[in-house]
């Protein structure tokens, strides 16, 4: 998926980003190094101070991470764990955790596993304890679809974190394929390759495909302090899904 500029030249000079703005007054929780500044981010509007100058990690990221570390059972038992997408914030260490069974896919990252189209996956129903799929389905024509490959290919009593970018404040979820202009669908969508603007709706179509949804507001239990200090989007809500 498309990533602008700044965060491919990042990937190339991280050690000179880390030196310079080396610091103590915000820290990147999944390596735990401090900054006293983070890097801008965003597609046309730039986010100040969000994009971690070591793991390249965002709001989301570090959210994703500090919920995975303090609240589940991910880093200890043994789990068979499948990552569309995988980030690069977390691909190494996840695969250096021996409890682990991991795979990951994607149809087109040269660095997934295992090529394949989610909505049509080649792997067993009833296959994964664990599925993370995030900012994933915003990119799926046929969304419903790919949440039925989620569910089918999940465990009973498997769980999974689907995160997608979401204005909380819509009811409904928008699509409009009317929209063929790269920047206006950008503008509209958020990236031009968005095929729709989720809203509070996205959980009930999770629901529908038979999982159990919890929307855990996981900055609800942090302090402003440390969600200041982690550089987290305060309100982001974690679609946590079980079969």
């Amino acid at each position: 998926m498309p990533r602008p500029l700044l965060i491919r030249l990042s990937y190339l000079i991280r050690p000179v980003l880390e030196f310079f703005l080396r610091g103590t007054r915000y820290t990147d929780p999944i390596d735990e190094k401090s900054f006293r500044t983070f890097l801008p981010y965003g597609y046309g509007k730039q986010r100040p101070n969000v994009l971690s100058p070591s793991t390249l990690s965002l709001e989301r990221h570090r959210l994703f991470w500090l919920y995975l570390k303090n609240e589940t059972n991910f880093f200890s038992k043994p789990l068979k764990v499948l990552h569309f997408a995988p980030e690069q914030c977390f691909l190494k260490r996840f695969r250096r955790l021996k409890n682990l069974e991991y795979t990951t896919t994607d149809l087109l990252s040269p660095i997934a596993d295992v090529k394949a189209d989610i909505c049509n996956l080649p792997f067993k129903e009833n296959s994964y304890d664990v599925i993370l799929c995030n900012h994933v389905l915003e990119h799926i024509p046929d969304d419903v679809k790919a949440m039925q490959e989620l569910y089918r290919v999940m465990k009973p009593g498997g769980w999974g974190i689907f995160q997608i970018p979401q204005d909380l404040n819509r009811e409904i979820t928008f699509e409009d394929d009317s929209i063929t202009d790269k920047a206006e669908r950008a503008k509209i969508f958020g990236q031009y390759d968005h095929v729709r603007v989720y809203g509070r709706d996205y959980f009930d179509k999770l629901r529908a495909v038979g999982f159990n949804v919890e929307e855990v507001d996981y900055t609800s239990q942090l302090s402003d302090e440390a969600i200041d200090s982690y550089r987290l989007a305060k309100g982001e809500i974690i679609p946590l899904v079980r079969k």
